[in-house]
């Protein structure tokens, strides 16, 4: 079997996620890093051929990554990347031996999200309302929307950013979301959600229907840190829980639709799971969130 270069393969594996898998650019960049960073390690032993690397260089990879203190999440992730990569090497008889089986995960208990209540994301809602009163901020209907549209659809910060007013079937009250991979689904627009947008839509009625919904002031597409801020901003107002990022009103959302009674596969396919066992960890969420009600209420607690 013709030698290949380690270096040529994580190009050619780049590419095959690129074009084939369609996966995203974030996602592109970070398997890029990953593998990058095993390379770098494998040149340093002198191995320079896919075929060179053995059991035990990988074997004493993981213990690299141990030594550098990393977390269990981050070593999961770079090892997934490796894995794959070998996989996409022996299917395309660049080698022999499939030896991904052998690269394996640390073992990781996954910690559940956090979330905020239905009363706090109220409250978050009136101190924007507030804010636009007092301080006649112009951009109020915006970060209102902004919040309206990731806790009301479970959207992702780089779903959000995206979207178009040809997105949205003011009819059916439903909007278009590309998610991870430019997968498409449909989600549907709550009437609170729908007022909201109608408003900030009557001071942006001049968007054309291919229009970005949500620009900065210069007409550009509103960057994900921008909105970083303006979550963070009004959460740390109402919740003392050690992250505050935009990804909290996504967990949340899913969260309160299981307290609800809502099925699991149909919150799996509001946010864009690929599989059911992701979205299964709002259950456990479910289920700690009773627990803790269950402790501090019931007399016999």
């Amino acid at each position: 079997m013709k030698s290949i270069k380690l270096e040529e393969t994580i190009l050619l594996y780049l590419q095959y996620l690129t074009d084939i898998k369609k996966y995203s650019q974030n996602t592109i960049r970070s398997y890029k890093k990953d593998l990058e960073q095993f390379l770098f390690y494998t040149e340093n032993l002198k191995k320079k051929n896919l075929s060179d690397i053995t059991e035990r260089n990988l074997k004493s990879y993981l213990f690299h990554l141990n030594d550098l203190q990393l977390s269990k999440t981050s070593i999961s992730r770079k090892l997934s990347a490796i894995r794959g990569l070998f996989d996409f090497a022996f299917k395309q008889e660049f080698s022999d031996r499939n030896i991904k089986s052998i690269i394996r995960n640390p073992k990781n208990r996954r910690n559940l999200p956090e979330v905020i209540s239905e009363s706090d994301y109220d409250k978050i809602l009136e101190l924007i309302k507030l804010e636009g009163e007092l301080n006649s901020r112009k951009d109020i209907k915006k970060i209102a929307l902004i919040f309206e549209l990731m806790y009301g659809c479970s959207l992702r910060v780089s779903e959000l950013v995206n979207i178009c007013r040809s997105d949205i079937d003011f009819d059916r009250k439903i909007l278009q979301v590309v998610g991870k991979g430019n997968k498409v689904r449909y989600v549907p627009i709550g009437s609170r959600s729908m007022e909201v947008l109608e408003d900030y839509l009557s001071v942006n009625s001049s968007l054309e229907r291919n229009e970005l919904l949500l620009k900065n002031q210069k007409g550009e597409k509103l960057n994900p840190r921008v909105v970083y801020r303006f979550v963070n901003t009004f959460l740390s107002k109402v919740t003392d829980i050690s992250k505050k990022s935009p990804h909290i009103l996504r967990h949340s959302s899913a969260t309160h639709m299981l307290d609800r009674g809502a099925n699991l596969a149909a919150i799996k396919e509001i946010l864009g799971h690929s599989n059911l066992s992701t979205t299964q960890i709002y259950t456990h969420v479910s289920v700690e969130r009773l627990k803790k009600v269950y402790k501090k209420t019931h007399p016999k607690s």
